[in-house]
């Protein structure tokens, strides 16, 4: 059985973002609400999921994160405003 995919998009309030893959959304943004993941995410304080899409499985939302980290600046920002025009934290709303 494969585990269903997630890209997501976090960041703060300039807005700095971040794009990732996981397969346990939940887990995953809250590791980055504690800075327990080191690098990017910790040093710019990225705390806020602005962003995510459901896949069927992984493979398909590593591919979806590929396409979405070679995107402008500028698109990523569009993207998020599609869905999140106030740039909310959907942490708690995650499905």
């Amino acid at each position: 059985m494969n585990k269903k995919g997630y890209v997501y998009i976090i960041g703060n309030n300039r807005p700095t973002v971040y794009i990732g893959v996981t397969s346990d959304l939940r887990k995953r943004i809250w590791q980055h609400k504690e800075d327990l993941v080191k690098g990017f995410s910790s040093k710019y304080k990225l705390h806020k999921l602005l962003y995510y899409e459901v896949f069927e499985n992984i493979e398909l939302a590593i591919r979806r994160e590929k396409q979405l980290k070679n995107w402008r600046r500028g698109w990523k920002i569009d993207l998020i405003r599609s869905i999140n025009p106030e740039f909310i934290d959907l942490y708690l709303n995650i499905e």
